[in-house]
C-alpha cells in the first residue's frame, strides 16, 4: 500500500509540474493560452489527488477532510478552467494570472495547512 501511495504522490505532484510548467512557459509571451501541458497536468493532479485520498482513507493514514475538499474544489475549478478554454486561439492575461495564481494557492493549501504531521 505504501508503494501505491507514493506513486501515486509521485503522479500528484508531476501534474501539478505540469500545469505550473504549461503556465510559465508563457510567462514572457504576449499572448497567453491553454496547453497540452496545462490540460493533461491539471487533469493528473486533480484525478492522482483523488486515488491517493481513496488511498490513504483505505490505510492507516490521517486524512484532512477540510484541507482535501479545498485542494479539490481549487483543483476542480483549474481543471474547468482549463477545459472551458482549451480550444480558443488566446485566452485572456486576466484568465491566465488566475490559473497560475490558484495553481499556487493549492500548492500553498499542500505545504501549510499540516495541523497533523504526515497527514495528507
Amino acid at each position: 500500500m505504501e508503494i501505491l501511495r507514493l506513486v501515486l504522490l509521485l503522479l500528484h505532484l508531476l501534474g501539478f509540474a505540469a500545469l505550473f510548467g504549461g503556465l510559465l512557459a508563457q510567462a514572457r509571451l504576449p499572448e497567453k493560452r491553454v496547453n497540452d501541458l496545462m490540460r493533461d497536468g491539471a487533469g493528473t493532479a486533480v484525478l492522482a489527488g483523488l486515488a491517493l485520498v481513496g488511498v490513504l482513507e483505505a490505510g492507516d493514514g490521517d486524512v484532512d477532510h477540510a484541507k482535501v475538499g479545498v485542494k479539490l474544489v481549487v483543483g476542480v475549478v483549474i481543471l474547468v478552467l482549463v477545459m472551458a478554454n482549451l480550444r480558443k486561439e488566446r485566452i485572456p492575461q486576466g484568465l491566465w494570472a488566475l490559473l497560475l495564481l490558484l495553481t499556487v494557492a493549492n500548492v500553498a493549501v499542500a505545504v501549510f495547512w499540516s495541523p497533523v504531521h504526515g497527514s495528507y
